[in-house]
Formats: structure tokens, C-alpha cells, sequence
């Protein structure tokens, strides 16, 4: 077999592996897309695709040179994959960020982790490897979000800070204050002032905590219940603290 031969050959699996690595970040990729997580579906793709380069240059890209007569020097081809896994922590990092008491994107951080690894057993031409932690992945992140959610309903995860805003009637002001304080638990803040736009109108605004499958719809089927409101407006609080 000719050189150039065994170099199409070479350069066709490395291109086999490169695309492998490219498919199987998508699909964790677009499992953290449709949830919504900081790292969507380019993040997982590039990070799997480029960790899988990198193990391909560690491999390749550092051949045996001779160093005297016979005798040839070594090389590790682990050292550009070995940084691979410490580099990958300081992108995860990114990920991590802190809403008040609570702490979020640890999965996202682990999950673009496992997709660095998934990149570089494509790298080092591991295809088995490389398929099998996908689905594990996947069965992973699916499967435990959905027993958090129907299960472990009381959760922190499961907690989210809302922020309500109500107008309403002045002479029904009072009446709306006192009913959200006596049945609505785990208020971090609550004002009433007057419209700005409206002298005829108040408006109360509620922040509070709240752990449901639904919060936004649950809380805004009870607030339609109070008598003298005109309008409501409820989005989730995100303010960092």
C-alpha cells in the first residue's frame, strides 16, 4: 500500500471521528436546548468536538522521532488529553451561578464534562465507548429530571422565587394586602404603592417562593380568585444577590 494510500485512510477515520464526536455532543446538546440550560446545544457540540481534536493531536501530532543509531525517543500521548480535563473545569465554572442561598448550573457543568470525555474517547477512536456514555447520559438527565419533578416535589430544585405584580381597585387595596399575607406562605418582600399612570389604581407586588410542577400557572389561578384585581403579572425572580 502506497503512502498517500495510508494517508486518504488515516485522515478518512479521523474525519469519522471528528463527525462522531460532532453527533454525539448534539444530542446532549439539545437535551440541555430544550430545558432551557446555560450550555445549549453549540457549547456541548463544540467542547465534544473540540476535546475530541485535541486527543486526536495528542495521538498524531507528536510522532516517534529518533534520538540516536536505532533507538527512538518516547512520547505520552496523554499530555494534551490530560489538560483537556483540567482546561474543561474552568469552562464548567462559567456555568455555576449563584441566585441568593441557591446554587445552579452544576449539572450544566458536569454535563459539558462528560461531553469533553465523550469527545475524546472519539478522539482515541473509542466509537463504543463514545455511544454508550451518550445514551447513559441521556437516560441520566431525563430520567432523574423527571423523578425530580414527580417524586421529589418538595426539593429545593423544585423551589422557584416568583414575582407577583397585581392592580387593583383603591378601595379594594387593603382588602388584597391583608388576603396575600394571610394565604400565601415564604414572602421574601411585599409593597403597595400607588399607579403611577392610574390615581385610581394600586399596585402590590409580591415576591416569594413557591414549590410546584406548574408555579406560574398555580399561583396565577389563585390570584385571580381575590376579589378587586384587575391585573397580574407573574414571571419567575431572578435577581442575583
Amino acid at each position: 500500500m502506497e503512502l498517500t494510500e495510508i494517508g486518504n485512510i488515516l485522515n478518512m477515520d479521523l474525519f469519522l471521528r471528528i463527525i462522531c464526536a460532532l453527533l454525539l455532543g448534539s444530542f446532549i446538546g439539545l437535551e440541555r436546548e430544550i430545558t432551557n440550560k446555560y450550555a445549549g446545544l453549540r457549547t456541548n457540540i463544540l467542547v465534544c468536538v473540540g476535546a475530541c481534536i485535541f486527543t486526536i493531536i495528542s495521538i498524531y501530532g507528536f510522532p516517534i522521532v529518533p534520538t540516536s543509531g536505532d533507538e527512538f525517543g518516547t512520547r505520552d500521548t496523554a499530555r494534551v488529553a490530560a489538560q483537556v480535563v483540567t482546561g474543561i473545569g474552568f469552562v464548567g465554572g462559567g456555568a455555576v451561578l449563584r441566585h441568593g442561598a441557591t446554587i445552579l448550573g452544576l449539572t450544566t457543568a458536569a454535563t459539558l464534562w462528560i461531553a469533553a470525555s465523550i469527545g475524546m474517547a472519539c478522539g482515541a477512536g473509542m466509537y463504543g465507548l463514545a455511544a454508550i456514555s451518550t445514551a447513559l447520559t441521556l437516560i441520566v438527565l431525563i430520567s432523574a429530571r423527571i423523578f425530580e419533578r414527580s417524586i421529589l416535589t418538595t426539593s429545593t430544585k423544585n423551589t422557584k422565587r416568583l414575582k407577583v405584580c397585581v392592580s387593583c381597585n383603591n378601595e379594594f387595596a387593603g382588602n388584597v394586602y391583608d388576603t396575600i399575607i394571610e394565604n400565601f406562605g415564604n414572602l421574601k418582600e411585599i409593597s403597595k404603592k400607588l399607579n403611577k399612570n392610574d390615581d385610581n389604581l394600586t399596585k402590590i407586588t409580591v415576591i416569594f417562593d413557591i414549590s410546584s410542577k406548574n408555579p406560574i400557572k398555580s399561583i396565577y389561578k389563585k390570584f385571580q380568585q381575590i376579589e378587586g384585581i384587575e391585573s397580574i403579572s407573574v414571571q419567575e425572580f431572578n435577581e442575583l444577590v
